[in-house]
C-alpha cells in the first residue's frame, strides 16, 4: 500500500487536531516526567495510572529526588499497580542517570535505550516527545492500528512480525513532527481503534483499512498460541500475637519480589488448618485457640500473566516460644509496608488496614 504510506502521517495529524484526549503528561517536554508516565502506563490504564503519576511527582519532583530514594518507599508508592519490576527499574535507572550521565537525562536514543527497564517503545517515546527525534513508538495501541489498517497477518508476539511492523512504523513517522505523530497514533488506538467494538466509521483510514474492509477487525493483531498457565496453591498465614502480625519481605526471584507478605506455605494441594499448624514453619509457636476450619478466612483466585494462583488465607492467634523468623508489626503500622494486592485487600477487609497515608 505505497500510496497509503505516503499520505498516512498527514491524514493522521489532521485527525489528531480534533482529538480531545486530555492527560496530565500530554504535551510534556521534560524527559523525566515523560519517562515516569510511560513506565506507569506499561500494563496500566490511564485512569488507574494518573493518581500514581501525580503522587510520584509530588514525592519525587525530579531525577535527583528519585535517585536518592529508598527502594521500600518507591515500592510502597507503587503498591496496587502490579508488575513491581517497573518500580525497581525506575529507581535503578534514576541512579544510573545520576552516576553515568551526571544527573542529566540522556538525549540520544541509544543512551536512553541503555537505561534499566527501558525498551524500544519507551526509548522512542522519550526521544520523540522530549527531544524531537524521529523514532516511531510501537505499543499495543499502535500495533492494533497498523496491523488492522495494513492487514498484517504475522504474529505480533514473534520477533519476525514485530520487526516487520517496526520497519513499517519507521517509514510512516512524520520526521518533522515525530512527537505529535506518535501521540496521534496512540490516541487513535485508544479512542477509535479499540480492541473490542472499534469505532470504525470515525476512523480517518476507514476506506483503506484492510481489517474493516474484510469485516474482521477483532482478528488483529494476530497472536501465536499462548502457553498454558502455571497453577499454584499458596497458603498465607496471618499469625497474630498481641495485636501484631508476622510479615516477611519477598527477596527470591519470583512474583512480587520486594513486597511484604505473610508467612507462606506453598503446596501441590489445598491444606487444612491442622495440616498447616504441623508445618516446621510453626514449630516454635504455641496456638491460642482452636485449629479448626474457622481459622480459614477466605480463598481467592488471582490471575497473573503466566500463572493462576489459588490463595488460601488463614488466621491463627499464637504465642512464640522463641523469637520468630519474621518481623512482628503492629496492625496499625502495616500501612508503612507494600503488600501484593490480594494481601492488601485481606488486610483492609479483616484487619481494618488503612492502606497508604
Amino acid at each position: 500500500m505505497p500510496d497509503l504510506e505516503k499520505t498516512f502521517s498527514q491524514r493522521l495529524l489532521r485527525w489528531a487536531r480534533d482529538c480531545d484526549r486530555p492527560m496530565p503528561w500530554k504535551g510534556e517536554l521534560d524527559p523525566y516526567k515523560i519517562w515516569l508516565s510511560e513506565i506507569i502506563l506499561q500494563q496500566t490504564r490511564v485512569a488507574q495510572g494518573r493518581p500514581y503519576y501525580e503522587r510520584f511527582l509530588a514525592r519525587f519532583p525530579d531525577l535527583k529526588a528519585l535517585a536518592a530514594a529508598e527502594e521500600d518507599e518507591v515500592i510502597r508508592l507503587w503498591q496496587g499497580l502490579g508488575y513491581y519490576t517497573r518500580a525497581r527499574n525506575l529507581l535503578r535507572a534514576a541512579r544510573d542517570i545520576r552516576d553515568r550521565f551526571g544527573g542529566r537525562f540522556p538525549d540520544r536514543y541509544a543512551q536512553i535505550l541503555s537505561l534499566p527497564g527501558i525498551g524500544p517503545y519507551t526509548a522512542a517515546a522519550i526521544a520523540s516527545f522530549a527531544f524531537g527525534l524521529p523514532h516511531a513508538v510501537l505499543d499495543g495501541n499502535v500495533i492494533r492500528v497498523l496491523t488492522r489498517i495494513f492487514g498484517i497477518d504475522e504474529a505480533m508476539d514473534k520477533s519476525a512480525g514485530r520487526a516487520r511492523l517496526q520497519s513499517l512504523a519507521n517509514r510512516l513517522i512524520n520526521r518533522k513532527a515525530p512527537g505529535s505523530y506518535n501521540q496521534a497514533i496512540m490516541d487513535l488506538g485508544a479512542t477509535v481503534c479499540l480492541p473490542l467494538n472499534p469505532h470504525c466509521p470515525d476512523c480517518p483510514f476507514a476506506r483503506d483499512c484492510t481489517a474493516y474492509l474484510r469485516g474482521n477487525p477483532a482478528a488483529y493483531p494476530v497472536k501465536s498460541k499462548r502457553r498454558k498457565k502455571r497453577k499454584r496453591i499458596l497458603h498465607y498465614l496471618a499469625l497474630e500475637e498481641n495485636e501484631k502480625l508476622a510479615i516477611r519481605k519477598r527477596e527470591e526471584k519470583d512474583i512480587w519480589r520486594g513486597l511484604y507478605e505473610f508467612p507462606l506455605i506453598e503446596s501441590g494441594k489445598a491444606l487444612s488448618a491442622k495440616e498447616l499448624l504441623n508445618d516446621p514453619l510453626l514449630e516454635n509457636a504455641a496456638l491460642k485457640g482452636n485449629a479448626d476450619e474457622r481459622a480459614h478466612l477466605q480463598s481467592i483466585r488471582h490471575e497473573l500473566t503466566h500463572q493462576t494462583l489459588e490463595i488460601r488465607f488463614f488466621h491463627f492467634q499464637l504465642e512464640w516460644k522463641k523469637p520468630p523468623p519474621f518481623e512482628m508489626i503492629a496492625i496499625d503500622k502495616l500501612n508503612k509496608f507494600a503488600f501484593p494486592k490480594p494481601i492488601e485487600n485481606l488486610l483492609k477487609e479483616k484487619f481494618l488496614y488503612l492502606g497508604l497515608d
